[in-house]
């Protein structure tokens, strides 16, 4: 099973401002439905809280909830208490490709223990402010798969870029 990660980030390393995110990017948003659906998502609890009521569970997806809270119910989700957890569940379930798609911590987590083997990367090019950052990737750990650019226009406020990273 591949484990990807898949994040909005500013060129300032932002991926969050009070719980929700700091831009309006229509297509980050088509892109992302489009490349998890289908597939098994890890978020943390306030990532998860954070996606409106009226979209969680993310359709079309297995939604897995990563908290220490013994208690924490998230109906039409699969409640986890670790990644590993989170992993094993995915794995057991025949996944082929699981991704984690925030908060800052899970990510932490994943990159912290190497776990994560590939990155879909939403390169925003705007420095915006925030109060969750994404950690730095090491160059020497990464090699660039594929980029695609696009310019900012009527529905996107910011320029961006999708870049596909894989692990050396």
């Amino acid at each position: 099973m591949i484990v990807t990660a898949i994040v909005a980030v500013t060129e300032n390393g932002v991926i969050g401002r009070n719980g929700d995110l700091p831009w309006h990017l229509p297509d980050d948003m088509k892109y992302f439905q489009r490349i998890t659906r289908g597939h098994h998502v890890i978020t943390g609890r306030k990532n998860y809280e954070s996606i409106p009521p009226k979209y969680r569970p993310l359709k079309d997806r297995v939604n897995l909830v990563v908290t220490r809270d013994t208690t924490y119910h998230a109906p039409g989700a699969v409640v986890t208490h670790s990644l590993a957890e989170a992993l094993a569940y995915a794995h057991d379930h025949g996944e082929t490709e699981v991704f984690i798609i925030g908060g800052g911590q899970i990510y932490l987590e994943g990159l912290a223990s190497d776990l994560v083997e590939r990155f879909h990367l939403t390169r925003i090019h705007a420095q915006l402010d925030g109060d969750t950052r994404f950690p730095e990737l090491d160059p020497q750990q990464w090699r660039e798969v594929s980029r695609e650019h696009h310019p900012a226009d009527e529905r996107h406020a910011h320029a961006f870029s999708f870049i596909v990273l894989e692990r050396i």
